[in-house]
């Protein structure tokens, strides 16, 4: 199994100049953390987290300097900390070296990256561009799916199933694009995460059962209008 089949692939982005203040709106009201940064091109350049957003907010270059630091000079008064505390846009204060992974990196390679790392989601790109991201959330989801069996590859059906049935939700509102995903295997679509209403649940299985292929639908799906940290 392969990051293509447990990611999200909906991301939501913001760009280079988006000032901090519309990107934490962005992650308030999509109850996310943390955002990816694309250029025009839709190469992934940066990610600014709410750690980030934190730190600007909160105005650490505001504390005073010990005046023995003055005279030998403080590593922590640098050019690139002064324009992350004082940022106004998501290039002064993303982080740049951003850790990534392909579509076909394993789900075991990934797991290894976030907990070595102590991350809590890496993006996937395709020739830098990104295309979806996986997060923790995403390989537990993953491995209760499989109810304790070998992750073992999703076959080309499975794949097929997943690519549709994300194109078709990704077409309406009512589909959450931030905190739901979908894992096929066996022909058996099962979804995680927080829809608004019950009519949205009855949706998305009746956008499964229409696909060719799909043996069973499984839901794993909390109505609530306050969605927790997903991605």
């Amino acid at each position: 199994m392969f990051a293509k089949d447990i990611m999200t692939p909906n991301v939501i982005t913001v760009g280079p100049d988006d000032s901090l203040e519309s990107i934490a709106n962005l992650l308030i009201e999509n109850r996310i953390s943390a955002v990816p940064v694309v250029n025009d091109e839709e190469e992934l350049i940066g990610i600014v987290s709410e750690g980030d957003l934190v730190h600007r907010v909160r105005g650490d270059f505001k504390l005073p300097r010990s005046w023995w630091l003055s005279l030998i000079g403080d590593p922590g008064d640098s050019p690139k900390e002064y324009i992350r505390s004082h940022g106004l846009v998501a290039s002064d204060v993303m982080i740049k070296k951003v850790i990534i992974v392909t579509e076909f990196t394993s789900i075991a390679e990934i797991a290894e990256i976030l907990e070595t790392m102590r991350i809590k989601r890496v993006p996937v790109v395709r020739a830098g561009k990104l295309v979806g991201i996986v997060s923790r959330a995403n390989i537990i989801q993953a491995l209760v799916s499989q109810e304790n069996q070998e992750l073992l590859n999703i076959s080309t059906s499975d794949q097929e199933i997943r690519q549709k049935l994300v194109k078709e939700c990704s077409n309406h509102y009512w589909s959450p694009k931030s905190t739901m995903n979908v894992i096929v295997m066996d022909g058996i679509v099962q979804y995680w995460g927080f829809v608004e209403s019950e009519d949205a649940k009855d949706a998305l299985r009746l956008a499964a059962k229409n696909i060719p292929g799909v043996k069973a639908v499984k839901e794993n799906l909390i109505i609530s209008a306050a969605y927790p940290d997903y991605v």
